[in-house]
């Protein structure tokens, strides 16, 4: 073999080492990623979680555990869950699955059921034949539900100026999951008239009012415990309790 013929020998396999080591660093770095995300994830959940139903209205104390056990990791469900959502008795423990499945499962590790969070702190899953659940931090939960009581009442929506051009009631009856009805009072302003919202909601710490053609308009608490209309506008809206 001449020397030219040697070197480019070198050159092809020292190239293949150094790919073949470049994708032994790509993979294990994907392993290790995957690995702290599993471990983050864990981590994240273990506390207290409200398991519901999509309207909230039969719901169950579930506390996650970062402690092992034959069946998984360990969990407690409060007295009452097995009435309130039949399906618990089968639940033994839990587990991550995956990079963002959180797993409710029976002594075999299987499935009883598998959520994914749809929001900050606030997962879904769905029970075939049932319908779909929500797992959410229980102290999110139960602020979203006293906050959401603290809203219901009679309302005036004002001009900035002070001048009332519509009044409304905000009610705690639901019409969907976290939606509920909204009436207007007589002789509104013909732009809130016209706009007609049929319900509301909070999300997000907005409070928002949905129309029956899906239009929205959303209120942020001001610093005077009032609600305003975002976007802000030159003459904006304002939400005062009455």
């Amino acid at each position: 073999m001449s020397r030219a013929s040697l070197s480019g020998f070198i050159r092809r396999r020292l190239g293949k080492q150094v790919c073949l080591l470049a994708l032994t660093v790509i993979v294990l770095g994907s392993q290790n990623a995957a690995a702290q995300d599993t471990r983050s994830l864990t981590s994240d959940m273990v506390g207290q979680w409200e398991l519901s139903t999509a309207g909230r209205d039969k719901t169950c104390v579930v506390t996650l555990k970062n402690e092992t056990s034959p069946q998984g990791l360990k969990l407690e469900l409060e007295k009452g869950c097995s009435d309130a959502l039949p399906f618990t008795k089968a639940i033994a423990a839990w587990s991550v699955k995956g990079l963002d499945i959180v797993r409710l499962q029976d002594v075999r590790g299987e499935s009883v059921i598998d959520v994914t969070e749809v929001e900050s702190g606030i997962f879904e899953g769905r029970r075939e034949g049932e319908g779909i659940y929500l797992l959410q931090n229980l102290a999110a939960a139960r602020a979203l539900s006293k906050s959401t009581d603290q809203l219901i009442g009679d309302w005036a929506m004002m001009r900035e100026s002070g001048k009332s051009i519509c009044g409304l009631t905000l009610t705690n009856t639901e019409t969907s999951p976290e939606n509920f009805a909204v009436f207007l009072k007589p002789r509104c302003d013909p732009l809130v008239a016209s706009f007609a919202p049929t319900v509301w909601r909070l999300e997000r710490g907005e409070l928002l009012l949905r129309s029956a053609k899906g239009e929205t308009w959303r209120f942020e608490a001001d610093d005077n415990a009032q609600w305003r209309r975002v976007p802000d506008s030159a003459d904006p809206l304002i939400l005062m309790r009455q």
